[in-house]
C-alpha cells in the first residue's frame, strides 16, 4: 500500500470516528509505518478469523450467513477484513474505545436530530378501526415486507438483463426462448405443487405392514429423487432462495421415517440443481453460466441414469430402502457440492467473471479432497471455456466480443478525434475500462497486463493494420496458474513491441516530438527572430482587427526563409489566437476536475481587450494514433510553455528596443536631464532579469528535461512507458518554469507588467525630448528668411507644428520624469526581491532545488543577500510570535 493510500484511509477513519485533536493523520500514519508487516492472509488464517468472530458474535448464524453471502459475491479483499476483525476482538482496549466512541457519535446524532425534527401528533378520528380491519391491515403490512425482502421473479430478472443488454448493443438483440418453454412447468424437471391428489383418506400407510410401508416409501422416494410428488412424501413450496423441504406423513415406522430422512437430502440438491439450471441457461445470464449449466446437465444425466437403474430394480422387486439408500450414498456427494454451488450463485447473483471466481475458490478450497476438487476442476474447465475465447480474441488480436457484458474489460464509445478537441478528453483511459467485479480471482494479478495489451493491439488495428500474435495458443483453465500466464506474458511483451515499432518507427515519435520542440520550446533561434520581425506590426493590434490568413502567411513565410525550412513536419504547425492570455488559460487548466472549474469557466472575461501578442500562440496538427501521445493536454502544456517564453521574449525586444532609442540621446548635451542615467540603470536590471529567466527556462530546465526525456524513450518497453515520460517532461518543465505555482506566477506577471509599463514611458518620454528639441531648433532660427526660402521652411515646418500640436500634452518636466523613474525602479526592485525570496522559500521547504539556480543568477554579486537574510529573520520571528 502507498503513503499516499494510507493517509487517504487514515484520514476517512479519523473523520468516521470523529476524532479530533492529538497529533492528526500524522502521527498514526509514522505508527503504521513503522509497524507494518508484509501479511498475507491465507485460508487458514481467514478460516480461523471467521471461527472467531462467529464465537465472539451474539448472533454466531446471522454472521455466517453474512459472510457466505458476501463470499458467494466475490467481494474483495473479504478475509483480510474479517482478519483484522479477529485481531480488533482481542484487543479489549481497543473495543472498550470502540464502543465509547459509538456510544458518543449516537448520542451526538441523537441530540441533533432532536433538535432539527418536530414532534408531530396524529389527527384525531371520528371512528375506530374494527379488528376485522385491523387483520386486514396487518396481512398487507406482512405481504409488503415479505415482497420487499424476496428476491424478483425469474421472468423480471430476465426482462431486466435482455432490456439492458438491448440498450447496450441494440444491433444485437439478445435471444429468447420462446414462451412455451416457460408456460409449460412439466417441462422443467422440478416438483409442481398442486392440490393434494384425490385418494383413499382412511387407509394411513402407518397401519400397514412394515414391509407394505417400505415398499411404498421406496416407490414415493424414487419419485421424489426425479422431481415428483409421491403418495406420502410431497414437497414445499419455496419461497425465494431456500431449499426445497418434504412433508413425510407422520404414521410411518420411526426406522423406516428414519431413512427417508437421510436419502431425502439428495431430491432436495435434486430440486436446487434443477431450478438452477433451468434458470441460468437463459441467454440472459451470460455464456459462462449458460456453459456452466451445459456442464451440469451432462452430470444430471448419469444421476437419472442411476434413478432409472433403481426403478429397474424396483419393478422387480429387488430394491428395498436400505440397499436404495446404499445405492444413494456415493452421489449424494456429488449432488450436495453442485447443490451448493448452484446455491451460491444464485444468491450472489453471479454473471462471467464472478461465476469463474467462486468456482475457482471452490476447486481450490477443496484441496485435500480429490473427488470433489476434480469435480469443481471439471465445471470450472467447461464454464471457463466462452470466457476464455473472449479473452483470447483481447490479447492475440485486440477485438472484444462480450454481448453479455461478463468479460472483465469494457469498451466504452468514444470518438478519438476528440483527443485534438478536448483537453480533459481521457481517451486512453476511458475507451476500454477494467470492471473489478467481473475479474476472475485467479487473473486479477494479470488483470493491468490483459488490459494493456489489448488497448496495444487496438490501437494498430485502428490504423487499418491486422495484427494477430504468432504465438497465440489456446488458453485453457488449470490450477497451476503460471501455464495462462506465460500466454498472457507473451501476448502483452509482444502487443508492446508492436505498437512501439509502429509509433517510433513508421509514425516517427521522436521526430516529431522534435519538431514541436522547434517551434513551441523556441529551439529555432532564427525562425522566431525572423517571424517576430515580420510580424510585429501586425501582433500589436488588438486581436479582433487580426486577420488570420495575413499571419499564417508570414508564419509560412518565415518557415521558408529559416533554418526551419529543412523540418519535414513544418507543415503541421498552425496559427491559434486564444481567448484568454496565458495566466488566465493556465487558471482554466490547473481548475479540471476541481471546484473551482465551473467558477473559472463562467467567469467574466477581462475589460481590456487582448493584443495580438497576449492572445497569441502555435497549434500543431496531430493525427490518429499519435493524438494518443501529443493529445490536446500535452498540447495545452506545450502552449503554455510557449505563450510563457514568447511574452518574455517580447519584453526583451521592448527593452532593447528602449535601449536603441536611448542610444541615440547620447549625442545630445543632456544637463538637466538627470534621470536618464538612473533610467539607463534600470532598463539594464531589467534586461538582465528578463535575459536570466529565458536562459534559465531554456538551457537550465527545458534542455536537460528534454534529454532525460529522450534517454528514456530509448529504454521504453511499451507506449504506457512512452505516455508517463512525455508527462513527466512537460510537467517538470511546467514546474521549474514556475507555472504551476500560482504565488510564484503572480508575482512574475507583475515584474513583466512593470518591465513593458517602463517602456512604454520610455517611448513617451523619449517622444517628449524629441518635441523638445524640435520646439529649440525652431527657436534658434532668427536669421530673417527670404521669400523662397520663407516658403520653403514653411511648408518644411508644417509636419513639425502639426506634430507638435498633437503631442502638446507628451511634454513633461524633468521632475515628473525623475519621479516616474524612481517609482519604476521602486515597484520593480520590491517586486524582484518578493520573488527572489519565496523562490528561497520554495527551494528550501518543497526541495525545489531547480529554482535556486535563478537566485544564483539574478543575485550573482550578493547585493540582495543581506536584505533576503533580513526577510527571512522577520518572517521566523513572526512565527514564533
Amino acid at each position: 500500500m502507498s503513503e499516499f493510500r494510507i493517509h487517504h484511509d487514515v484520514n476517512e477513519l479519523l473523520s468516521l470516528l470523529q476524532v479530533r485533536g492529538g497529533d492528526g493523520a500524522e502521527g498514526y500514519i509514522d505508527l503504521l509505518q513503522k509497524h507494518r508487516t508484509p501479511y498475507v492472509t491465507t485460508t487458514v488464517s481467514s478460516h480461523s478469523a471467521k471461527v472467531k468472530l462467529a464465537e465472539f458474535s451474539k448472533t454466531p448464524e446471522d454472521f455466517l450467513r453474512k459472510y457466505d453471502e458476501l463470499k458467494s459475491k466475490n467481494v474483495r479483499n473479504l478475509d483480510p477484513l474479517v482478519y483484522l476483525l479477529s485481531k480488533l476482538c482481542e484487543d479489549k482496549e481497543m473495543l472498550q474505545c470502540l464502543q465509547q466512541n459509538a456510544k458518543e457519535r449516537s448520542e451526538s446524532s441523537a441530540s441533533a436530530n432532536a433538535t432539527t425534527t418536530s414532534s408531530y401528533t396524529l389527527p384525531q378520528t371520528s371512528t375506530k378501526m374494527s379488528m376485522q380491519e385491523l387483520d386486514e391491515l396487518r396481512k398487507k403490512l406482512g405481504n409488503v415486507t415479505a415482497s420487499s425482502n424476496a428476491p424478483l421473479p425469474a421472468e423480471v430478472t430476465r426482462k431486466m438483463l435482455r432490456d439492458k443488454h438491448n440498450k447496450k448493443n441494440p444491433t444485437q438483440p439478445n435471444p429468447v426462448f420462446p414462451s412455451w418453454v416457460y408456460d409449460r412447468p412439466a417441462l422443467i424437471g422440478d416438483f409442481i405443487i398442486s392440490p393434494t391428489p384425490a385418494g383413499d383418506p382412511a387407509v394411513a400407510v402407518g397401519t400397514l405392514p412394515l414391509s407394505t410401508q417400505e415398499q411404498f416409501v421406496v416407490e414415493d422416494l424414487l419419485f421424489a429423487l426425479i422431481g415428483v410428488d409421491g403418495r406420502d412424501i410431497t414437497a414445499q413450496p419455496v419461497l425465494g432462495r431456500q431449499n426445497r423441504s418434504f412433508i413425510v406423513d407422520a404414521t410411518l415406522d420411526m426406522s423406516v421415517k428414519e431413512l427417508v430422512n437421510r436419502i431425502l437430502p439428495v431430491a432436495s440438491y435434486y430440486s436446487t440443481i434443477t431450478r438452477f439450471i433451468e434458470e441460468k441457461s437463459s441467454f440472459e445470464y451470460g455464456q459462462v453460466n449458460h456453459a456452466l449449466t451445459a456442464a451440469m446437465r451432462t452430470l444430471m444425466k448419469e444421476y437419472l441414469i442411476l434413478v432409472t437403474q433403481l426403478e429397474h430394480l424396483q419393478r422387480q422387486g429387488l430394491l428395498s430402502l436400505q440397499k436404495l439408500w446404499f445405492y444413494v450414498q456415493p452421489t449424494m456427494r456429488t449432488m450436495e457440492i453442485l447443490a451448493s454451488i448452484a446455491s451460491s450463485l444464485d444468491k450472489g447473483e453471479c454473471m462471467g467473471g464472478s461465476t469463474l471466481s467462486l468456482l475457482h475458490d471452490r476447486t481450490f478450497n477443496y484441496t485435500g479432497d480429490s473427488q470433489a476438487q476434480e469435480l469443481c476442476l471439471y465445471l470450472t474447465k467447461a464454464a471457463s471455456v466462452p470466457y476464455f475465447e473472449i479473452l483470447e480474441k483481447w490479447i492475440y488480436r485486440g477485438i472484444i466480443k462480450d454481448p453479455y457484458s461478463e468479460f472483465m474489460v469494457e469498451e466504452h464509445e468514444l470518438q478519438k478525434e476528440k483527443i485534438q478537441e478536448d483537453y480533459n478528453d481521457k481517451y486512453w483511459d476511458q475507451r476500454y475500462t477494467i470492471v473489478q467485479h467481473r475479474i476472475p480471482s485467479f487473473l486479477q494479478k494479470m488483470a493491468d497486463k490483459i488490459l494493456s495489451t489489448g488497448k496495444y493491439l487496438n490501437v494498430v488495428r485502428e490504423c487499418g493494420r491486422d495484427v494477430t500474435c504468432p504465438d497465440a495458443k489456446e488458453v485453457l483453465y488449470t490450477l497451476k496458474e503460471r501455464a495462462y500466464v506465460e500466454q498472457i506474458e507473451k501476448a502483452y511483451n509482444y502487443a508492446s513491441k508492436v505498437l512501439l515499432d509502429f509509433l517510433m518507427e513508421e509514425k516517427e515519435l521522436v521526430s516529431r516530438l522534435r519538431s514541436i520542440k522547434h517551434y513551441f520550446l523556441m529551439d529555432k533561434g532564427d525562425f522566431f527572430v525572423h517571424f517576430m520581425d515580420l510580424t510585429e506590426e501586425e501582433l500589436k493590434k488588438p486581436v479582433d482587427d487580426i486577420v488570420p490568413p495575413r499571419l499564417e502567411a508570414l508564419l509560412e513565410l518565415a518557415l521558408r526563409m529559416s533554418t526551419a525550412n529543412t523540418d519535414p513536419f513544418k507543415d503541421d504547425l498552425k496559427i491559434d489566437l486564444m481567448p484568454h492570455d496565458v495566466i488566465t488559460q493556465l487558471l482554466r487548466v490547473l481548475a479540471i476536475e476541481t471546484k473551482q472549474e465551473k467558477a473559472i469557466i463562467n467567469a467574466e472575461p477581462t475589460d481590456g481587450a487582448l493584443s495580438g501578442l497576449e492572445a497569441f500562440s502555435f497549434d500543431y496538427i496531430v493525427k490518429w494514433p499519435l493524438s494518443l501521445i501529443i493529445n490536446r493536454k500535452a498540447l495545452t502544456r506545450y502552449q503554455m510553455l510557449f505563450r510563457h517564453m514568447f511574452y518574455c521574449k517580447h519584453v526583451e525586444r521592448l527593452l532593447c528596443n528602449a535601449w536603441i532609442s536611448n542610444k541615440d540621446f547620447k549625442q545630445y548635451s543632456l544637463p538637466s536631464a538627470k534621470w536618464f542615467s538612473a533610467a539607463f540603470a534600470l532598463r539594464q536590471r531589467m534586461l538582465n532579469f528578463v535575459q536570466n529567466i529565458q536562459y534559465y527556462m531554456m538551457f537550465e530546465v527545458m534542455e536537460p528535461t528534454w534529454h532525460v526525456m529522450e534517454n528514456n524513450l530509448k529504454t521504453a518497453s511499451n507506449i504506457d512507458d512512452v505516455l508517463c515520460h512525455h508527462t513527466s517532461f512537460l510537467d517538470n518543465c511546467l514546474k521549474d518554469c514556475m507555472l504551476t505555482n500560482p504565488e510564484l506566477l503572480r508575482i512574475f506577471s507583475k515584474l513583466m507588467s512593470v518591465c513593458v509599463m517602463f517602456t512604454g514611458c520610455m517611448q513617451r518620454f523619449t517622444q517628449s525630448m524629441r518635441l523638445e528639441r524640435l520646439s529649440q531648433e525652431q527657436e534658434m532660427m532668427d536669421e530673417p528668411p527670404t521669400q523662397s526660402r520663407q516658403a520653403d521652411e514653411s511648408e518644411n515646418k508644417r509636419p513639425t507644428t502639426k506634430l507638435l500640436s498633437e503631442h502638446a500634452d507628451a511634454l513633461q518636466s524633468n521632475a515628473s520624469i525623475e519621479a516616474t523613474i524612481s517609482k519604476f525602479d521602486s515597484n520593480f526592485g520590491l517586486l524582484l526581491l518578493d520573488l527572489l525570496d519565496k523562490l528561497s522559500i520554495y527551494s528550501t521547504n518543497d526541495c525545489e532545488h531547480s529554482m535556486i539556480s535563478i537566485i544564483y543568477r539574478l543575485d550573482f554579486n550578493g547585493f540582495y543577500t543581506e536584505r533576503l537574510e533580513r526577510m527571512a529573520v522577520e518572517r521566523n520571528q513572526k512565527a514564533a510570535a
